[in-house]
């Protein structure tokens, strides 16, 4: 019996080992289904934005077109998606307007004023919110299975080994 768990854990020890440089065929796909925050890309001739729907939040990302350098210190203000405002500073390059509640699924159009030192532009796009996917389910991989497994298959090795040990002593005792 001791052989037998000797074996049991010594190889359970190598299983745990990392190993590298073995090539395990192409990568996975992308799953089409990766949840990202909705946004919108919008430019002119003197900026580039970047609008992310965060919640109650519109997060806005604005640069130079030139030298994709972050417009800092810019007064920007969005009207639409049944809101508006000046957005406050929220980082180099960052914008952050707070809205009332968070956008519905649908598209929303949004015209965006931004004023940086003597620039002045209107850029305009139109933010797509999905509808939640009803059908999304957890799915458990073959690696989370066969780690449960193992977790379960040597907790009820050593549950068992204590009940042996104990009905041994009771023997001799």
């Amino acid at each position: 019996m001791k052989f037998f768990l000797g074996c049991l854990l010594f190889v359970a020890a190598f299983s745990a080992l990392g190993h590298g440089g073995e090539d395990h065929g192409a990568p996975p796909a992308a799953t089409p289904n990766t949840p990202l925050a909705p946004r919108v890309a919008a430019a002119t001739a003197d900026f580039e934005l970047v609008a992310v729907a965060e919640g109650a939040h519109l997060r806005l990302y604005l640069d130079d077109f030139d030298g994709n350098q972050p417009i800092v210190d810019a007064k920007v203000e969005v009207e639409g998606a049944g809101a508006g405002g000046v957005a406050k500073p929220a980082g180099r390059g960052a914008y952050l307007l707070d809205l009332p509640a968070p956008l519905a699924p649908g598209r929303h159009a949004l015209t965006i004023t931004v004023e940086a030192g003597e620039i002045a532009d209107l850029l305009s796009a139109t933010l797509e919110i999905p509808a939640p996917d009803a059908t999304a389910q957890h799915v458990h991989g073959r690696d989370e299975w066969t780690a449960w497994t193992v977790a379960v298959t040597v907790a009820a090795l050593a549950a068992g080994l204590v009940v042996a040990r104990r009905g041994r002593q009771k023997a001799r005792g």
